[in-house]
Formats: structure tokens, C-alpha cells, sequence
């Protein structure tokens, strides 16, 4: 077999890792720009009531419709391909971001960043069937969707970066809405995608698998209900809950350090003598940095996975090498650095991102071996929406109340019992995880080993 990549191959990798990047760009966007957003759209300060529950709807909200949405758009990838569907999700989230930098409502705010949640949730399901279908070689299907998936993380950097230099020369920028807001200018950034796939687009192939299975009738019609099957209830049920627990660590703990970061006691002595908005303006560089060490751990998790995911051929084990020493390290970083040693914080906050945004990576290479060709989307969906979008980020919400509870109101303290908790239930479910077929992707539902 031929292991060589021919040019088309090379542009759909390019494009799937694009698509990935910005997944992660538009979601992790929302920590940094969160509260200088709702300080100039509500002009509540943070900790007040007001403000905290504005966090948590545009947290919260944007998830549940990209999850409902998201299983829409996955049954649609098995209906109408895969190609078509990843296309459109990509300009949806595009054009949503470029809109939500001229928003002068925070209920517009929170309409846009749930068309933007929705196209990204229906892109990451596309993205994997189609790569996972286009490379039938067992060895490059692994290291395609894994290092493809691996630039959602320089996607984080990217995000980090561009909110730096918004920041850094926002007062030199075009005005918007009267101003010079930094948020204003790292939001509408996230329309970059869209300008190569406009010219791209032409070239790209539909999956050879789907097509020929459609074009001779013999693929099935996608359902829901038959993901509850007695062939597949199991992989349905523990797929779902584990993407929850593994968006859970993320939602309910990792998304939430840029908001720690100016509550540290350092921060607060380092910007005391500062003017509000220069104050303002540190905090937000300092949380950005900080943030910069979780990209960058996430990023080393990816590639680490990447690479492991070759040469582990137990898919339980695999995921227990992040799984494991997550179960101590991530309730420690918040107990601890989190809550008074910002130097501290960087170095945890970097083994805190690399151990659970591996997982990201891990479920993009499972999840297409354990469904097959007709359900493929809709299974992908089930599990990455259902379960990671809607009930593994409500953990952001479950983390923002239950800081209203703790000692001083410590989001860093609820954030360590959140993560905490989702990394021992995902660990214990590791026990009841299918084994997938080593060798080809799975056309049957009894294409696995159940033990």
C-alpha cells in the first residue's frame, strides 16, 4: 500500500487542521474576553451577582445549543456527507465571530456565540468522519487525525496571541462601537478561516467510503434510536459519559484560570498603585500569559497522544496514561497555586492542559472506529454533543455557583473540587470502555471486542 500523501490529501489535512484550530480558537476565546465584554456591555463589576450569572449563561447557554444543534448537524453529516456539512459549519462560526465584534447587547453577545458554539460542534463531528474515511490505512488514519486534531491546540496559542496584541494595540486599531475595546478586535478575528476555505473549497473530495456506499444504496439511514441498540447501547452510553467528563475537567476548571488570575494576591499588589484602566489592562496580560503555559501543555498532550496513539494498542491504556495522574494533579493546581503562586500556577496550569487536552485528541481517534459508515456522524455527535457539549460544559455553570459557596467566594476552590470529581468518575469508566477493531474501521456493530 501506498503510504505516501498524494496533493489532495495534503490540502484535506490542511483544512481539517485549520477547521480544528479555530474549534478551539472560538472556545477558548471566551475566558479571555468574558469580563472585559460584561464590564462594557452590563457594566456590572465581576463577583457581583449580576455579572457572575452572565458568566454562566454565556458559558452554559451557547453549549446546550451547539449539543442540540451538534447532533442535528452529525445525523445531517450521515445524511448529506460529509464534505458539504464540514464547509458550512466552518463559514457559520465564521461569520458568527465577525458579527460579534459590532454587538452592542450582551443578549446579542450571547445569540452569536451560540451560532459560533453550533458551527464548531458540527465541524469537530464532520472533520473526523471524513478524515477517519479518507485514510483506510490502519497507521495513517492515526497519525492523520491525530496531528491534524493536535493544531486545536496551536489554536489556543493563536487565540492567546491574537487577545495579546488586540490588547496591545487596540488604541491604534479601527474604531468599533465608539471604542477601542481589545475584546472587540480578538473576537472578530475568528473569521480568518473562512478566507481560505472560500477559495479552497472546490478541491476538496467528498469521502470516497460515504460516496460509493450512497451512490450504490447500500448505506443505511442514520438513527438515533439505533445507537441504543443492544450492539451499541454500551459504546453509546460510556463514550458519552466519558467526553462529558473529559469537556467536565476543561469547563469546570481549566477555562475558568483567566478569571482566577486577578483575584491572586500578587496580581492585586502588582496593579494596586495602577490606574482602572491600566490596571484593566495588566490583568488581562498576565491571565493571557498564563493561559499561553495551558496552550502550550495542551499542545504537548496532543502531540503526545499523537505519537502514542501509533504505537499503544490498548485504547483503554491510552487514555489512562492522561487519565490517571489527572485524578491528583488537577484538584492540586487549583487547591494550591491557584489560590496564592502565580509562577507555580503557570508550570501546573501547563501538566493541567497537557493531561486533559489530550483526551480531546483521544476521543477524535476512537470515536469513528466504534460506529459504523451510516452512523457514523451521528454516533461522533451523540457523544461529542450530548455528552461533552451539553452536559460535560455545564460543569462551567456547576463550578460558577458553587463558588458563591466557598470561602471567599474562590473560584479556584471550586474549580479544584469540580475537575476533581469529573477526573475520578472518568478514570473509574475507563473499566467499561470497548476495545475497537486494531485493523479497519468498524462496519458492524459487532466489529469489537466487548470484554
Amino acid at each position: 500500500m501506498n503510504d505516501r500523501f498524494t496533493a489532495i490529501q495534503w490540502i484535506v489535512c490542511g483544512i481539517a487542521a485549520l477547521g480544528f484550530a479555530f474549534d478551539i480558537y472560538e472556545l477558548l476565546m471566551l475566558p479571555l474576553i468574558v469580563r472585559p465584554a460584561l464590564q462594557e456591555l452590563i457594566g456590572a463589576a465581576p463577583g457581583t451577582p449580576d455579572f457572575e450569572f452572565w458568566v454562566a449563561m454565556l458559558f452554559f447557554v451557547p453549549a446546550m445549543a451547539g449539543g442540540i444543534f451538534g447532533l442535528l448537524g452529525g445525523y445531517l453529516t450521515d445524511l448529506w456527507g460529509r464534505r458539504r456539512i464540514l464547509v458550512f459549519s466552518i463559514m457559520l462560526y465564521a461569520v458568527s465571530a465577525l458579527a460579534s465584534g459590532f454587538v452592542t447587547s450582551v443578549e446579542m453577545l450571547l445569540l452569536l456565540r451560540c451560532t459560533t458554539f453550533i458551527g464548531v460542534c458540527v465541524e469537530f463531528v464532520a472533520a473526523v468522519a471524513w478524515l477517519a474515511e479518507l485514510f483506510p490505512n490502519p497507521k495513517q488514519r492515526e497519525a492523520v487525525l491525530g496531528y491534524t486534531q493536535a493544531f486545536s491546540s496551536i489554536g489556543g496559542l493563536m487565540v492567546t496571541a491574537a487577545n495579546y496584541l488586540a490588547i496591545q494595540y487596540a488604541s491604534s486599531l479601527p474604531e468599533i462601537v465608539g471604542g477601542h475595546e481589545a475584546w472587540r478586535y480578538t473576537i472578530i478575528s475568528g473569521v480568518i478561516p473562512a478566507i481560505p476555505l472560500l477559495l479552497i473549497r472546490p478541491f476538496l473530495p467528498e469521502s470516497p467510503e460515504w460516496a460509493e456506499k450512497k451512490a450504490a444504496g447500500t448505506l443505511g439511514r442514520p438513527s438515533i434510536a439505533e445507537l441504543f441498540s443492544p450492539s451499541l447501547r454500551r459504546t453509546t452510553i460510556i463514550t458519552t459519559l466519558m467526553f462529558a467528563c473529559s469537556y467536565g475537567a476543561a469547563f469546570g476548571a481549566l477555562q475558568h484560570t483567566p478569571r482566577i488570575v486577578p483575584t491572586l494576591e500578587e496580581v492585586k499588589m502588582l496593579t494596586a498603585d495602577m490606574s482602572v484602566t491600566e490596571q484593566k489592562k495588566t490583568q488581562q496580560k498576565i491571565a493571557a500569559e498564563v493561559n499561553g503555559y495551558q496552550e502550550f501543555g495542551g499542545l504537548t498532550g496532543r502531540f503526545l497522544l499523537a505519537t502514542l496513539a501509533i504505537f499503544v494498542v490498548s485504547r483503554r491504556w491510552l487514555l489512562r496514561i492522561f487519565l490517571w495522574p489527572g485524578v491528583i494533579l488537577i484538584p492540586l493546581v487549583y487547591f494550591y497555586p491557584a489560590r496564592g503562586d502565580l509562577d507555580l500556577l503557570k508550570i501546573g496550569i501547563f501538566f493541567a492542559g497537557l493531561v486533559t487536552v489530550a483526551q480531546f485528541s483521544f476521543w477524535g481517534n476512537y470515536l469513528p472506529r466504534v460506529f459504523p459508515t451510516h452512523l457514523r456522524g451521528t454516533g461522533e455527535s451523540f457523544a461529542a454533543n450530548i455528552g461533552g457539549r451539553m452536559i460535560g460544559t455545564s460543569a462551567a455553570l456547576v463550578t460558577t455557583w458553587l463558588a458563591t459557596q466557598m470561602p471567599q467566594q474562590s473560584v479556584a476552590l471550586a474549580a479544584a473540587v469540580v475537575g476533581g470529581t469529573v477526573y475520578v468518575i472518568g478514570a473509574a469508566l475507563t473499566f467499561w470502555l470497548p476495545e475497537p477493531n486494531q485493523i479497519r474501521l468498524t462496519e458492524t456493530p459487532q466489529g469489537f471486542d466487548r470484554d
